[in-house]
């Protein structure tokens, strides 16, 4: 149905989280939350209006999350892929794509091994690949999307085997070893991306629009958005399809042709509609600690080398110059602390980062003195905190002395910066659940080695989901999102549990149960 006047009652309702704010019930007028208060004044108000009602029976309603840093169309392929997150040895790689290749024509993907979980404490290979299937090409992503295996055919037919580069490893002997990194591996993702016929693409993008819903996430910053996602999310938002509200980060081209079409049509922040919206644009910086290629000051722990930057200086600020001119958002994916110290050098020379809101993506190794650098020239951060988790690795890749700057949560919480929380979905799990356990936990109930070390970085409860809310939404600079006060968007969702009334080991076992995007119910579980 379509809520144009709908009462919301007998509920736990929280308006917002900072401050905890919480009523009884609310109204929703033209998507929008209207009023606030007790029941009794709601339904007055809603019989004066003929408003429908919702008995909510004294369960738990939220603001709906945002993911302040996602790939809509990564999470889509990964839908239909086959799924490594876990997987405990090459051997048991190797079994999982024998079963997901029975059946399958054409070209084969998978995501989420990391080799720091094999028992044979090593990579894969092409060759272990070629053992099962040798006869089209195979592409397997590591967890960080910054690397990944292909068998000998999906190295000829992509062109990578002739590759003279860093990024196609190779053996002893000169061989590609089939482990492909940062630029051979955006190549293979675009060969296998062409693979996908327009209509099965769009599919994919639904797919994980839904998917996001029903996880109880209505809003997302959709990073390193391609021409073809933009195309196939235009379409879904004039077919109505698309109920999730997108905010697109897109690539500025590999010749910076889509930059040059927004500076020449004059696309500025918040182009679009209510579902759909050009944001800004989003440069890759560096690579993953967990693939070596994040960009340090100096040697990882565990490597003689330094991993590298993606982009050069002089080019980061002269496309950034061009954003910031244009009345675009910027957003920078920097993992290392060398990374970070380019990027704020490049914004510094901008000025006024503040009102434009310029981002950096990740700053997963932040020093302190980089923390208040941030702060001082306005810079909004996205940060995903169940990196956490799933590096339990970090100190022996950067050492002790500089694991005390990995994933600072608590510090840039109290200096201030604006930051929002998001997934890197498909990288960690969208469920918005886990990434709050994350945030709050920190490792420690698995006995990570950083939650020893590093537990004072933690986030409280209130502050985790407020920055999953109202925190998002300003990094995402969407002032109707974020909270159910008066005039808000009436995004929210129902869930099973009031989340401060379990113990926080019981965080990530909590349910949603309904979502709401503009006070219309879009997922029951």
């Amino acid at each position: 149905m379509v809520c144009l006047k709908h009462a919301f009652i007998n509920g736990n309702v929280y308006v917002s989280f900072r401050p905890v704010r919480r009523v009884e019930a609310f109204l929703v007028v033209d998507g929008k939350v209207a009023m606030l208060g007790s029941t009794e004044d709601i339904l007055r108000t809603a019989g004066v209006l003929g408003a429908g009602v919702t008995d909510l029976g004294g369960r738990t309603v939220l603001p709906a999350f945002i993911d302040s840093h996602m790939h809509l169309d990564e999470l889509g392929e990964y839908l239909n892929m086959l799924d490594l997150r876990g997987v405990r040895s090459i051997g048991e790689l190797k079994e999982k794509l024998r079963e997901f290749a029975e059946g399958r024509r054409g070209w084969l993907r998978g995501h989420g091994w990391d080799q720091e979980l094999f028992e044979e404490k090593r990579w894969p290979t092409r060759w272990d690949l070629d053992e099962v299937v040798s006869d089209r090409p195979v592409m397997l992503s590591r967890v960080c999307l910054h690397a990944a295996v292909l068998n000998t055919r999906a190295l000829e037919e992509t062109g990578l085997i002739d590759w003279d580069s860093e990024d196609v490893i190779r053996d002893e002997s000169g061989e590609p070893t089939g482990i492909v990194k940062e630029e051979a591996f955006s190549v293979a993702v675009r060969k296998f991306d062409e693979m996908i016929g327009e209509e099965e693409y769009a599919e994919y993008l639904l797919q994980a629009a839904e998917y996001a819903l029903s996880k109880g996430v209505t809003t997302v910053g959709f990073v390193s958005v391609g021409e073809r996602a933009l195309r196939a999310l235009s379409r879904l938002e004039a077919e109505g399809k698309l109920r999730l509200r997108v905010r697109a980060y897109l690539n500025p081209g590999e010749e910076l042709e889509v930059l040059e079409s927004l500076e020449r049509l004059g696309i500025r922040r918040g182009f679009g509609g209510g579902m759909l919206r050009i944001n800004g644009v989003k440069v890759l910086a560096d690579g993953s600690l967990g693939a070596r290629t994040a960009w340090l000051s100096g040697p990882y722990s565990d490597a003689d080398t330094n991993g590298h930057p993606n982009v050069g200086k002089e080019w980061l600020e002269a496309v950034a110059k061009r954003v910031h001119n244009a009345g675009l958002q910027m957003a920078v994916h920097a993992i290392g602390d060398a990374t970070m110290d380019m990027v704020l050098d490049v914004y510094e020379s901008l000025g006024d980062v503040e009102r434009a809101g310029h981002r950096i993506e990740h700053a997963s190794i932040m020093r302190s003195d980089q923390i208040e650098r941030a702060k001082h020239l306005g810079v909004r951060l996205s940060v995903q905190p169940h990196f956490v988790l799933t590096d339990w690795w970090v100190i022996e890749r950067v050492g002790e002395e500089r694991a005390k700057w990995v994933y600072p949560f608590k510090s840039i919480a109290k200096a201030g910066i604006p930051f929002g929380l998001g997934t890197d979905s498909p990288v960690e799990p969208l469920d918005p659940w886990e990434t709050v356990y994350a945030a709050v936990t920190r490792g420690k109930y698995e006995n990570l080695p950083l939650a020893a070390l590093t537990g004072d970085e933690a986030l409280g409860l209130e502050e985790t989901l407020h920055a999953y809310t109202a925190g998002s939404a300003q990094v995402l600079m969407d002032e109707e999102l974020g909270t159910l006060e008066e005039g808000k968007l009436a995004d929210f969702i129902v869930v099973s549990t009031d989340p401060f009334e379990v113990d926080e080991k019981e965080l990530r076992r909590i349910r949603v149960l309904e979502t709401y995007v503009g006070g219309e119910r879009v997922f029951k579980a």
